[in-house]
Order: C-alpha cells, then structure tokens, then sequence
C-alpha cells in the first residue's frame, strides 16, 4: 500500500511560478511510475507529466518547455516546477503512483493562475 501527500499548490499570478512535492509512504510498495496529473473545473483529468519505469521523463504538449518534473529517489518525492504559469493551468493537480499494476492518487493540491 502507498499514500501520497502532495503540497506546494497556491495561488499566483500568470507569469509566476510554483513547486509542487508529493512524497509517497507506506509499505510493499514499489515505484513503476509516477507522475501528475491535473483537473481543471468542468474538464476531464489529463495527464500533466512523468517518469516511466526506464526513468523517461514526458510532458503534455502544454506544459513542455514551462514546467519540469524531478525527483528524490532516497525520499520517495517528486517535484514538478511549473514556471510561467497561465491561467489555463488553474486545476487541481494530483499525483499518481503505479505499484504492480495499482494505481494510487493523492488528494491533489489546487493551483489557481490569476490572469
């Protein structure tokens, strides 16, 4: 089992930045891949960015070139930086795990761009 606690959301204004961490715990669980994915009010939920198994990072077409995914291998946390935020990034942003085949999601963590 594994839990996941993101942080770092907030409000901004367009042009701004911020950092996003979510950190996994529990026990028996492994990292196949994680990453973020957000929700925008009335919108489905997409896939923002991740690492895959191989360690190959992706980005949604766009967040590329705005916003960079790392982590912490040792302290079982991703980050994503989101530089040059728009207004069209306001969404509740999650993150995913992918352990043997089940997925697990934190709560999200809400980032509001004002434009």
């Amino acid at each position: 089992q594994a839990q996941l606690v993101e942080s770092g959301g907030g409000l901004v204004q367009a042009g701004e930045s911020l950092r996003l961490s979510c950190t996994a715990s529990g026990s028996g669980f492994s990292i196949n891949a994680i990453g973020w994915f957000r929700q925008a009010p009335g919108k489905q939920r997409e896939r923002v960015a991740g690492f895959t198994k191989d360690g190959r990072s992706m980005y949604v077409d766009s967040v590329q070139g705005r916003f960079t995914i790392s982590g912490d291998n040792a302290k079982n946390t991703v980050f994503m930086q989101m530089n040059s935020l728009k207004a069209e990034d306001t969404a509740v942003y999650y993150c995913n795990l992918i352990s043997r085949g089940t997925s697990y999601w934190g709560k999200g963590t809400l980032v509001t761009v004002s434009s």
